[in-house]
């Protein structure tokens, strides 16, 4: 991160750009969606606020897009031909990372476009589809071959393409909706909230009646109300969770309810009975939610005496999915509900890899984007005979604040967010969170710490009152017979990227 916000501080936007594709693909959709867990640990937080990385990368992803920057041809063709299965974030991010190997890669989708939940889970309000569309279009260029409608119908379909392909990733998401036992999904107030959404998403919302309760408190289940919020509908949000709880990124629940969304958290759906004169009323309970350890994890206890009623037309039930294992039959092995996968996203099948919401409860396009991206380097470890090769190491060491010279950094505010009027946004499905211009990115990028990464500033020359500091290689050396070990080099460090360790006593 700090390399490439770096670049972007010296105007090298091209340059910035390289560096994110290299482990993304995705900047300009990432910078709208993702949710930024690198700015909960920014070092800035308990200082004047996290720098707004998420931001800056929509700065630069967009960029791209606008001046038409292109991904650079494999410097050399590999023979191996790679099937990838599912042409969501995972399938597309390890597409991507293979094709940039030179590996001949085909990737077999079963809807009619790219994009998995991005195009049909993500609205356009939040993701602008020429924005998706264009970050796909860079990997296809590539020179990926796209097979669009084809799907992985059962075991036999998979044993045809591991005989015809060096190695196979297995990208196809979690389609099967999770059910609550109280409701009957066969009665026509009942809508899945996956079947909205893609309905919504291509502009055939369906109609639902004037008051509608979304169940649910995650990222799709606002998606669904907001969605149906924009298509007029009256809307609550019914979850487990308090709000501060809400799986949801706090973003998302601050929009919704500028937008009228109604919120009735830390209370279950008890029963549901339709009304003689149409709708149906909902008996609900108040809950006291723990979550577990494990993401999907929780615990609820009904509290006694708490049972209220909501009124509504429709019901959109939203509670999360499950991948469907039933294709792939014995020839994968299954982690209850997932595929079985290694940290290199291997399965227990030889040459198969598995990534995404079929091998993983991290429901974020930024997590599909890094599994797809492992499986890649895994596959070419298998297919370069470097198998016995360790595989990358995926933690980086943690720069501590006390490591940064603060004094250095001046305080500076957090660019501010700017989102499109409430009025504007339910007349249209244009996006609500707004870019930042070149100066407010410019600006941004002068509040990173640059943590652990030397921006030659040549502090550690200056200071060195034994002069046992300098430059070299384009870096620094340190040198043993005239360093007294005072440590003042590290301490004058702007960026943490000295430290002194005790070798020896």
């Amino acid at each position: 991160i700090a390399e490439w916000i770096g670049r972007a501080r010296e105007r090298d936007f091209r340059g910035a750009w390289e560096i994110l594709t290299r482990h993304n693909p995705f900047p300009a959709i990432a910078g709208r969606i993702c949710h930024h867990p690198c700015e909960t640990a920014c070092n800035r937080t308990s200082v004047d606020g996290a720098l707004a990385i998420c931001r800056l990368e929509r700065f630069v992803g967009d960029r791209a897009l606008a001046e038409g920057w292109a991904f650079a041809p494999p410097a050399a063709e590999r023979s191996e031909r790679v099937a990838v299965v599912g042409g969501g974030p995972a399938g597309l991010s390890a597409a991507y990372q293979l094709r940039r190997m030179g590996y001949a890669v085909t990737l077999v989708e079963s809807r009619a476009a790219l994009g998995g939940l991005m195009r049909h889970g993500i609205p356009s309000y939040r993701l602008a589809r020429d924005v998706l569309d264009g970050e796909i279009a860079r990997i296809v260029a590539l020179g990926v071959d796209v097979r669009c409608g084809e799907a992985l119908a059962g075991p036999g379909d998979l044993a045809r393409l591991r005989e015809q392909y060096a190695a196979v990733f297995v990208a196809t998401g979690a389609q099967r909706q999770k059910r609550l036992p109280v409701l009957d999904y066969s009665a026509p107030w009942v809508l899945d909230g996956a079947d909205y959404l893609a309905r919504a998403n291509a502009g055939a919302a369906p109609p639902l009646g004037r008051r509608v309760v979304v169940i649910g408190g995650g990222s799709a289940a606002l998606d669904v109300a907001r969605s149906a919020r924009r298509a007029g509908h009256d809307v609550t949000v019914l979850c487990l969770e308090a709000v501060a709880q809400m799986p949801a990124q706090s973003d998302e629940v601050a929009e919704a309810r500028e937008e009228g969304i109604a919120f009735v958290d830390g209370a279950m759906l008890a029963s549901a009975a339709p009304r003689p004169g149409g709708g149906v009323d909902l008996t609900c309970v108040r809950v006291r939610f723990v979550p577990g350890a494990v993401r999907g994890q929780f615990t609820v206890t009904q509290l006694p005496g708490t049972a209220f009623t909501l009124a509504a037309d429709a019901v959109v039930p939203s509670i999360g999915q499950d991948p469907d294992l039933a294709p792939f039959g014995d020839a994968l092995g299954a982690d209850g509900a997932l595929l079985a996968v290694d940290r290199a996203q291997a399965t227990g099948a030889q040459r198969v890899f598995a990534g995404g919401d079929v091998a993983s409860m991290a429901r974020f396009v930024t997590e599909a984007i890094g599994m797809g991206k492992r499986a890649a380097q895994a596959i070419d470890r298998l297919l370069s005979a470097r198998a016995e090769d360790p595989p990358p190491r995926w933690d980086e060491p943690v720069v501590p604040l006390a490591a940064i010279a603060t004094y250095y950094h001046p305080a500076q505010a957090r660019a501010a967010e700017r989102r499109r009027d409430v009025g504007e946004r339910l007349d249209s499905d244009a996006e609500v969170q707004l870019g930042i211009d070149v100066e407010e990115a410019l600006a941004e990028t002068t509040r990173c710490y640059s943590c652990g990464t030397c921006i030659h500033c040549d502090n550690c020359v200056i200071y060195c009152p034994d002069l046992a500091v300098k430059p070299a290689n384009g870096g620094y050396v340190v040198l043993g017979d005239y360093c007294k070990g005072c440590g003042i080099c590290v301490v004058e460090c702007p960026t943490g990227s000295m430290k002194m360790v005790e070798e020896q006593r």
